[in-house]
């Protein structure tokens, strides 16, 4: 005699309660029975997924290796997976709604960051000269040299990817390091006069001497040795070094060159140093128990002070050396701003960084290249205001726009709050080349989207200002210190976006018209009206709902791949749609696909525009380019007259940076 079989006795005893008309008791039984086999379900899938973690090394897991800011097989790292997968699990379970928690699954969307739902926000631009001058906490000192700000620039971006899922970035770091390159150089100065005074007039005390001098001219007219070397301190200093030592005005100034000279050498090397210090540790120092590196940016170009030239100088220098075996840097994503009259062409003060970033580009993959003038960006900009210049996030998100408070569209202090993907293939596929259905479906999904993005708004906008110790607490987030530790965050969140993303547009128009937008014009238009159509949708909730939503060009590649595995499972293997081990980002052109350099910039620029929550574009290139920065350079101005948003260069590495 068989065994019965649970499900076969929980029919039986639903269809006798029924039958003996029960029907409250039955009700509650069959609720009960759901309940249970969704818990047995939930159990099963997590016994697998353990299963992967525990036994197989990262190399062949796709759960283990999808960031390459964690070590998949270390134990803390694998201890991270254990409680991401669970809390993914659960939240599928019993916090998203049905109709989400099924789309996600079965690979109609994606909720980006899922482990994170009820918990936090995803990144943020952090204002490091606010930080720096407020001190963190509020009573530890400001950094008083180029290696106290390097080493503060790491902890804030390891302390606040503590408070967040997403990656972290600075949005003024030439700005930021330039006060530290300053106050090094005057140090440096003051300890390198009082040397030649020491050694030429026998002065033993001539440290405190040139401190005393120096400190009466800052206290009396706000004056300070400065790189450029500033005409009206060295005239002040002069007088005081003529009348303190009885010295002729030749004399003084052959002390002043010397102290000049040799402090800036100095201040130069230390700027090397630390940022070599920092590239080194935000690729080794760990946080989240051990198992992470924060995933950071960092954006410049644009600050033109001789301190701030320093800084980015050597820190391309330092890039373009790599780690210490000559690795290629993963941490961080370096972003160079692109201005016209700042550094585009010869004769603007930044051009030769430009060049060197062109040529560091060429042999380590970064900086990457945001385009101020690109016409979507350009009207933000209000010189001499940093905080309108464009920053990227290291994820590749783009906040600008603030309707709710367009007296503040800026950059600092703001990010994304939460993301979710659409399958473009599968809504084309389903549509069998019928564009009415397809963009019934696409409809759907971006209504989903819509409800989902605002549903994790709600559970997100409940959070306490004390559960964001950092985010909130220091500051960072724009409006956060309006707050009480036991106030709620929803306020504040408005100034950040929700971001509708999008994967695999060229297969979904082979799908849908036979051609990508790469083979064809045709294809191309109706590219456009897709995605076009996407952000007229964004836009008129942004208008509806007085949020942030905008349209995010997703560069996921595991999604890409995510989508693909699914969608292969359903459809089996559709010629030039589901027969590559992933769908291409975003609306890039395939990377399989022949097609020259120019051309793809040409076809892909467009939809920069469009995607106002983040955009990128790559250019493939075969072959060492080291070799040849001029042709970086070309590419890259290419990108700025064509109109690209956010741009970079791509080739075989000696270290994958995905």
């Amino acid at each position: 005699m068989e065994l019965p079989e649970v499900e076969h006795v929980q029919d039986l005893v639903e269809l006798v309660l029924m039958e003996e008309d029960y029907p409250e008791t039955a009700k509650a039984y069959i609720l009960y029975r759901s309940e249970r086999a969704r818990a047995r379900a939930l159990g099963e899938r997590l016994k697998k997924i353990y299963e992967d973690i525990t036994w197989r090394p990262a190399k062949s897991s796709d759960r283990k290796h999808e960031n390459a800011n964690i070590n998949g097989d270390t134990a803390m790292g694998s201890l991270l997976k254990y409680g991401s997968e669970s809390a993914k699990a659960y939240f599928q379970a019993y916090v998203l709604k049905p109709e989400f928690a099924a789309a996600h699954a079965a690979g109609d969307i994606h909720i980006h960051d899922l482990d994170f739902y009820t918990f936090t926000t995803a990144c943020s631009q952090i204002d490091l000269l606010r930080l720096f001058h407020r001190g963190f906490s509020g009573h530890n000192r400001e950094p008083s040299d180029i290696a106290d700000c390097t080493a503060l620039a790491c902890i804030a971006l390891q302390s606040n990817q503590n408070d967040q899922h997403g990656g972290q970035s600075i949005a003024n770091f030439d700005y930021g390091m330039a006060e530290g390159v300053g106050k090094t150089f005057v140090r440096r100065y003051q300890e390198n006069l009082a040397r030649a005074l020491e050694l030429e007039l026998g002065d033993a005390g001539a440290d405190n001497s040139v401190k005393s001098l120096s400190a009466k001219i800052v206290k009396g007219k706000h004056l300070t040795p400065s790189l450029e070397g500033d005409r009206d301190y060295l005239t002040l200093e002069r007088a005081a070094l003529m009348a303190r030592y009885g010295i002729c005005e030749e004399h003084a100034v052959l002390f002043q060159s010397f102290a000049h000279c040799h402090a800036e050498a100095e201040t130069d090397r230390a700027t090397y140093q630390a940022m070599e210090a920092l590239l080194h540790n935000l690729n080794t120092v760990e946080f989240r128990a051990g198992a992470q590196v924060p995933s950071s940016s960092l954006n410049y170009g644009m600050d033109t002070s001789p301190e701030g030239r320093m800084a980015v100088r050597n820190l391309l220098l330092a890039t373009q050396v790599g780690l210490s075996g000559g690795e290629t840097p993963v941490f961080p994503t370096q972003i160079f701003r692109v201005k016209e009259g700042i550094n585009l062409n010869p004769g603007e003060p930044n051009y030769d960084l430009f060049q060197l970033a062109c040529r560091c580009s060429a042999k380590r993959l970064f900086p990457n290249f945001v385009f101020q003038d690109a016409p979507f960006n350009l009207p933000y900009y209000k010189p001499g205001h940093p905080e309108t210049e464009i920053a990227i996030m290291n994820c590749g998100t783009r906040v600008v726009s603030n309707i709710h408070d367009p007296n503040r569209e800026i950059t600092f202090q703001r990010g994304n709050l939460s993301s979710t993907s659409v399958n473009l293939p599968r809504l084309a596929i389903e549509a069998r080349g019928v564009l009415g259905t397809f963009y019934a479906g696409l409809d759907r999904m971006l209504d989903l989207c819509v409800a989902q993005l605002l549903e994790r708004f709600e559970i997100q906008g409940r959070r306490l200002a004390r559960n964001f110790p950092f985010l909130m607490g220091q500051g960072i987030w724009l409006d956060s210190e309006l707050l009480k530790p036991d106030d709620e965050v929803r306020e504040v969140l408005k100034h950040g976006t929700l971001s509708i993303g999008f994967i695999g547009l060229a297969e979904a128009l082979v799908a849908l018209v036979g051609k990508h937008h790469g083979e064809s014009e045709g294809s191309q238009a109706l590219g456009l009206e897709i995605i076009g159509h996407m952000r007229a949708r964004t836009d008129a909730e942004t208008e509806k709902r007085k949020l942030n939503f905008t349209l995010l060009a997703t560069p996921a590649e595991g999604l890409a791949s995510r989508f693909m595995e699914l969608d292969q499972e359903r459809y089996g293997i559709l010629p030039g749609i589901t027969e590559q081990s992933h769908y291409t980002s975003s609306f890039h052109i395939p990377v399989y696909f022949p097609i020259g350099a120019v051309e793809k910039i040409r076809l892909e620029a467009p939809y920069h525009a469009l995607a106002n929550g983040g955009h990128i574009s790559y250019v493939e290139l075969n072959g060492d380019p080291s070799q040849n920065p001029d042709a970086i350079e070309k590419l890259i101005r290419c990108m700025k007259e064509s109109g690209v948003g956010y741009g970079a260069v791509n080739y075989a590495a000696d270290r994958d940076p995905v």
